[in-house]
């Protein structure tokens, strides 16, 4: 490893990997190396857009390659667990998209053989990392609303409709739940607590996806989430932390504001939280710092976090009958 700089690898190069790829950009101290796809011209065409050095055309080639000291995985959904085994057999430590897999038994795979080659492993829920974020988390903690009690969250769309895009695709693990959802699903878990029960309905699209999901979720003391997703529906996707002394409001767009507003104690303000980028940058912090620690995950966004989040998802979309191929 560099002593200096941080060099990246990116596996799968869609949208948010050049999302990702500018968030690097950000860090000094970080540089994007290789790029790979399935297709050698689309990686060379990332490569040139973001200034890798190399552009590969298999996800292996990027996997092994001895001059990259982290990988992230921006494939769809049903395709994070191959290119992530490849990254840990290869002794590279992976960033991989949320939703992590398809469901619990891939993720618990993963996890084992992160563990088992001692190589570090962490869900990119860039979200937690975001300094709005960490800010209400804090303030939650310390009591700043009394006893968090109620939350509710919307992030919805409306996309146009692409049978073939990845977010209407039943092979590519399309839906509301898993591209969007698991943003609310752990925006309450980190506020008020992982859920002991789950109650999930969805409307279903022209693919058989959900293209609607809502979720009641009630934490062990009695904390209540209410939480909606959508592609094909727009909503204001902002988030409400309701406690016994105020409420918190995180501005749209929650997953990644610049802004929230406290009322509490008779008292309303709102308070500024300014990035310089896109926001990625901080995930990919994260990662550095954890893999110089000679950590196999991070103590913020743990392995039991992504476990208990594909849990939830596992048992929302068994409530509303929504399979994907191979399960």
């Amino acid at each position: 490893m560099s002593e200096k700089t941080f060099r990246w690898g990116i596996i799968g190069l869609g949208g948010i990997a050049n999302a990702f790829a500018e968030g690097v950009g950000f860090l000094p101290d970080h540089k994007l190396v290789a790029v790979g796809s399935r297709t050698l011209e689309k990686a060379q065409n990332f490569a040139q857009k973001h200034g890798a050095e190399k552009a590969y055309g298999s996800y292996r080639e990027v996997a092994e390659d001895p001059e990259i000291d982290a990988i992230y995985i921006a494939t769809p959904h049903p395709q994070h667990k191959e290119p992530a085994i490849l990254c840990l057999n290869a002794g590279k430590p992976a960033l991989v998209e949320k939703a992590f897999t398809v469901n619990e038994a891939d993720a618990q795979e993963l996890i084992d053989l992160s563990v088992k080659k001692n190589v570090f492993l962490m869900e990119a829920m860039w979200m937690r990392f975001n300094p709005t974020f960490r800010k209400v988390l804090q303030l939650i903690r310390d009591g700043a609303i009394g006893e968090p009690r109620m939350l509710s969250a919307n992030f919805g769309f409306r996309a146009d409709f692409n049978p073939e895009s990845r977010l209407f695709a039943h092979e590519l693990g399309g839906g509301a739940l898993l591209d969007v959802g698991v943003y609310t699903i752990s925006l309450s878990s980190f506020l008020l607590g992982y859920p002991v029960q789950t109650l999930a309905t969805a409307t279903f699209g022209q693919t058989g996806v959900d293209d609607q999901v809502g979720l009641l979720l009630k934490t062990e003391n009695g904390a209540i989430s209410a939480l909606t997703g959508a592609l094909r529906t727009q909503t204001r996707q902002d988030a409400y932390i309701y406690g016994t002394d105020g409420q918190i409001q995180i501005h749209a767009p929650f997953w990644c504001a610049t802004k929230f507003t406290i009322r509490a104690k008779n008292e309303e303000k709102t308070i500024d939280t300014p990035i310089l980028g896109n926001g990625y940058k901080f995930e990919a912090s994260e990662v550095e710092a954890c893999v110089r620690a000679g950590k196999i995950q991070s103590d913020i966004v743990t392995h039991a976090h992504s476990i208990k989040i594909m849990r939830v998802m596992d048992e929302a979309r068994r409530q509303i009958g929504l399979k994907y191929p191979g399960e």
